[in-house]
């Protein structure tokens, strides 16, 4: 169905359903990511599946805190409410923070060759563009949210405020904001059987006064439309609908199929029941215990040393104590956490872990986190098309605010490119580019003491040094000194 044939129904209750209509994937279990990512929301911070421990005690023993209940046939016990350990771990939130710091803890490099000076300046614009919006945040909002939430989208907008910070004199300026499902927005992509996206919506909700408004918005290549829910059901803002000037959706989105999580969050189910278990154990246990057999007659005091304890004859006393650690514990705990980490392609890089590497190579380096890198490719999937589009509605808005550029835009290349974060062996690396230079210096003397980071003036500094290297070079050739006494 075209948009014309959409916007064509009977009634603006019509239009909606069908823009619902073609999200041919389910949306987000929104609950479901929030109690992953929240682990005060795990199961075993849940009293019905793991309930506190009801303990039978004496009639005369904990009398306040006990619970009398008749039981069956009319006899009285008394109950004292045992609160079970529950041990909970934020691993899903570990997960997908290290995700995010791989993908983007560089920023995305956008590549371009261009050809003139008009292209030159296009480029200059869309990274001013970029640093306006600080992309660098912007991408790791998007990334949290399609790894936590399975999708996010971006919308792109303008403001009116005369500049020239883009290279020309222009009226407006570029504004991007977040449509996820962590914020309640419901994401309503419509594609055609090619898979384009002829639309997109949004379902969200604004609380005015004291009363909630329920919108749903969208956005075509040509218009911007809003409607608000009343008691005749959605109708039309008024202003709306408002023309959109870049003849293309202004939104980028993004999806993946699982939660980053999905596949191991049983397995941490199982590592916080282990870990609980192994704390209630613990509890019981910790504290010495004596078994006494035969009679007792009289106790040491506490802190009393060189204490006598006396007893009958045959009276035996003796410390109850595990007789072999828990070894099946501590392995199942050890094969859980390493399955986590291999199955979601996260390096383990606690202190730990990494103390004993010492100093290591570049090479090496490169192998420790190489399956988390892989993991960076595999996400290109999504983010080289992502970021791609970004790029397109940028050059289409400063085609339209500098119609000079309109061409020019239509036709620069600018290909971003996702740059896995890597520690780096600085100095294998500058051998490396110092042997492709055949030896000779890959950067500028200003540069060096720039990066140094000592100079608080690097200018100065350059100059003092070559003033003292002109002097150590130069030298005096005066009159001879004759001795006065020769």
């Amino acid at each position: 169905m075209t948009i014309k044939e959409i916007f064509g129904k009977a009634t603006d209750n019509d239009v909606i359903a069908e823009l619902k209509l073609h999200r041919y994937t389910p949306q987000p279990d929104v609950e479901a990511a929030r109690k992953a990512l929240n682990p005060e929301l795990h199961g075993i911070n849940d009293p019905i599946t793991r309930p506190d421990k009801k303990v039978k005690v004496d009639s005369d023993n904990d009398a306040d805190s006990a619970q009398r209940v008749i039981s069956v046939d009319g006899e009285s016990v008394n109950y004292r409410t045992e609160k079970v350990a529950r041990v909970s771990l934020a691993i899903q939130r570990l997960i997908i923070n290290r995700a995010v710091s791989f993908c983007f803890g560089n920023p995305p490099e956008y590549n371009s060759t261009p050809i003139n000076d008009v292209e030159r300046s296009i480029v200059k614009a869309v990274n001013h563009i970029l640093y306006d919006v600080k992309s660098n945040s912007l991408n790791r909002k998007i990334g949290r949210s399609i790894f936590g939430f399975k999708e996010c989208a971006e919308y792109w907008y303008t403001v009116d405020k005369e500049h020239t910070k883009y290279g020309f004199n222009a009226k407006h300026k570029l504004r991007c904001a977040i449509f996820s499902p962590e914020f309640d927005d419901k994401l309503y992509p419509y594609f055609d059987e090619t898979g384009d996206m002829l639309a997109f919506s949004r379902a969200f909700s604004r609380k005015i006064l004291k009363s909630a408004i329920d919108y749903f918005e969208t956005f075509t290549a040509d218009e911007h439309w809003l409607w608000a829910n009343g008691a005749n059901g959605y109708e039309v803002v008024p202003g709306y609908p408002k023309p959109i000037a870049i003849g293309k959706i202004p939104v980028v989105y993004g999806y993946q199929s699982k939660f980053e999580t999905e596949d191991v969050n049983k397995l941490i189910d199982r590592l916080e029941t282990l870990l609980s278990n192994f704390a209630d154990t613990n509890d019981y246990h910790a504290s010495p215990k004596i078994f006494v057999t035969g009679q007792i007659n009289g106790w040491s005091k506490k802190g009393e040393s060189g204490s006598v304890i006396e007893g009958e004859d045959g009276a035996t006393m003796q410390y109850v104590s595990w007789q072999s650690a828990p070894e099946a514990v501590k392995l199942e705990i050890e094969t859980l956490l390493k399955m986590i980490y291999t199955i979601t392609q996260t390096p383990d890089i606690s202190f730990d872990s990494v103390k004993g590497l010492g100093a290591i190579s570049g090479i090496a380096l490169k192998l420790l986190f190489m399956d988390a890198h892989l993991k960076v490719q595999d996400k290109r999937e999504i983010f080289d098309e992502y970021l791609q589009r970004r790029v397109n509605i940028i050059l289409a808005y400063i085609g339209k605010m500098n119609t000079a550029w309109e061409k020019d835009c239509e036709n620069i290349v600018i290909e971003p490119e996702l740059v896995p974060y890597m520690l780096t062996n600085e100095l294998d690396d500058l051998n490396y580019w110092l042997t492709a230079n055949g030896n000779k210096p890959v950067i500028s003397q200003e540069e060096s003491i720039e990066r140094a980071g000592i100079s608080k003036d690097v200018n100065m500094t350059v100059q003092k040094i070559k003033e003292q290297t002109a002097s150590e070079n130069s030298f005096i050739i005066g009159e001879p000194q004759i001795d006065g006494d020769a």
